[in-house]
Order: structure tokens, then sequence, then C-alpha cells
């Protein structure tokens, strides 16, 4: 499981529930650009929440106690 804001930093568009659509289209080759408008994601804040993030959720699971 990913951990994505729930909602938008800068604007408050609730677009957590869109990552996992986002990452498979992606995934099964899209353009991110594509994906992201065809998913209403217009703002520039918004694109961006999926586009900068990186996904460290395996990385830090290795350090766990």
């Amino acid at each position: 499981m990913m951990i994505i804001p729930v909602r938008c930093f800068s604007c408050g568009k609730v677009v957590g529930h869109l990552y996992d659509e986002y990452k498979r289209r992606v995934k099964a080759g899209e353009e991110k650009g594509r994906v992201l408008t065809e998913l209403g994601l217009k703002r520039y804040c918004c694109r961006q929440l999926f586009l900068g993030h990186v996904d460290l959720l395996k990385e830090v699971a290795k350090f766990k106690p």
C-alpha cells in the first residue's frame, strides 16, 4: 500500500483514491500526463503529488524494529 496524501496540500482536492488507478495505467504503458488529465487532475499542485511521489515504503520497512 502507498502513502499518498488524501488531499492536495495546496488546493485541498481529494486525490488519494486516484493513485492506484494512476499507478496501474502507467505501469501498463500509458503516458503519465494523459492519465492524470483523464483522472481529472488538471491543476499543477495536484499533478505534482503524483509525478513527484517516490515509493520508499519497501526501503523503510527493512529497518523496522
